[in-house]
């Protein structure tokens, strides 16, 4: 395994993980050069099983055997191992939660919604979610609990930013997604009925359902729909969907951060159908 020694923090290579802008890394109008950052060995592990293609790796020079390791091969996929000791990467931001490992991956295309849709029985829909650390979150429990897709309204926030896989744990790379075309809702709304999905909400209106009331059980594929924590979602989704649905809340809390109410809904809605 071919590996450099980083000395300082001016040395160029250290350029995505330390100077780049979520705005570079994506290098909207260069999509060949666009970088994702991944953090913590377990998704860097998990980049390589996907085969993602991984530019570059940032490592604790105390951590280069566990690398080795968890990564078998590695000196034959031509990666640059960048090493440093534990005192320079103190200096990189986010070294604490990366635990000395860091690496920098092309940026994997989306899948188109097509792809995403065919073969689906569940798949959720997120509105102008920008909170990247709630859009990572919701991935992790999609892999989770057995939604078989994401689908995002255009203005949702990148789920290749770098908190977002981080909080994901690597599974925005698991979990199929694509981005919704516009006009938006109207264009997925029609995509969605054409394919026989019933369409749900998660909306706090004078129509929902509780969670568990057994007519949502029979719709064979459901798309469910997730507004932001601020404002829920917009009246030509509410007015686009079949139901809305709440769930049942005591103490007089009126409702869950976003997240963890996509836990329960997938939960409820789909993995408890299949198990």
């Amino acid at each position: 395994m071919a590996i450099s020694r980083i000395t300082s923090l001016a040395d160029s290579r250290l350029d995505p993980y330390l100077r780049l802008s979520e705005r570079q890394l994506r290098s909207v109008l260069h999509p060949e050069e666009a970088l994702v950052i991944l953090e913590s060995l377990f998704v860097i592990k998990l980049a390589f099983e996907r085969e993602l293609d991984v530019v570059s790796v940032l490592v604790d020079e105390r951590h280069v055997g566990a690398l080795e390791s968890a990564v078998p091969g590695l000196g034959e996929k031509g990666v640059d191992v960048l090493v440093a000791n534990r005192g320079l990467l103190s200096q990189v931001t986010g070294f604490n939660v990366t635990r000395g490992y860091m690496a920098a991956a092309r940026r994997p295309a989306a899948g188109s919604l097509c792809d995403v849709l065919e073969g689906a029985r569940s798949v959720a829909v997120l509105e102008g979610l920008v909170d990247v650390s709630n859009l990572g979150a919701i991935f992790r429990n999609a892999a989770a609990l057995g939604v078989d897709g994401v689908v995002l309204a255009p203005e949702c926030a990148d789920p290749l930013n770098r908190r977002a896989v981080r909080v994901s744990m690597g599974n925005v790379f698991l979990v199929p997604w694509a981005v919704a075309p516009r006009p938006w809702p109207g264009a997925l709304m029609d995509e969605l009925r054409q394919r026989g999905f019933g369409t749900v909400a998660m909306a706090l209106d004078e129509r929902a359902v509780r969670l568990d009331d057994p007519s949502l059980r029979r719709d064979p594929k459901t798309a469910l729909f997730f507004g932001t924590e601020g404002t829920g979602l917009t009246r030509p989704v509410l007015d686009g969907v079949d139901r809305t649905v709440i769930i049942p809340m005591a103490r007089g809390v009126d409702s869950l951060n976003v997240a963890a109410s996509s836990a329960v809904a997938f939960w409820e809605l789909f993995a408890r159908r299949r198990g």
